[in-house]
């Protein structure tokens, strides 16, 4: 059996009010621009995901209500994980592992996510970016496991990955 997981950096957001809590801060107009622009990227490649698990930042929560439109039949089981928001890749691991469906979209915060991305693969896609792993940048891996609890770093086959400057959304 094979399970997919679509991982999602949070789209662009704004650092306008210096004293609103970092946890709060919503998108600003490039991430609402770009987030519907993956969506619809995932959606034209046919990556439609059954269950979404986010961070309960605002910006992460932002990121797949601007999303999700994409979707036509958007029957996803939506999932806030309070865990997720800056965690370790080792806290999202875990997260992932108790994931019911396939494919899991995951939406989360750098570094955390961007260091999980490089340890699930087993060889890294050629894109300049994703070492970097920018704003909404998207990976979508496969892993050749029975259930989420089997997944272990470095099984993961690349499918495709993708950032917001690879799209037009300006």
């Amino acid at each position: 059996m094979t399970l997919r997981l679509i991982l999602i950096r949070h789209a662009k957001s704004t650092w306008d009010d210096p004293m609103q809590e970092d946890h709060d801060r919503p998108l600003n107009d490039r991430g609402r621009r770009a987030a519907p622009a993956i969506g619809a990227w995932l959606a034209e490649n046919g990556y439609i995901p059954a269950e979404v698990v986010s961070s309960t930042a605002r910006r992460t929560l932002e990121t797949w209500e601007c999303m999700q439109c994409a979707f036509v039949d958007d029957g996803a089981l939506v999932r806030r994980e309070p865990d997720l928001y800056h965690a370790a890749p080792d806290t999202m691991l875990r997260v992932l592992r108790h994931c019911a469906a396939s494919p899991v979209l995951m939406l989360g915060h750098n570094p955390g996510i961007g260091a999980l991305a490089s340890h699930l693969v087993s060889e890294r896609p050629s894109h300049s970016r994703f070492g970097a792993y920018p704003t909404c940048a998207t990976l979508v891996v496969d892993f050749d496991a029975e259930d989420w609890a089997d997944v272990t770093p470095g099984t993961g086959t690349v499918v495709d990955f993708i950032v917001p400057n690879d799209l037009d959304t300006k």
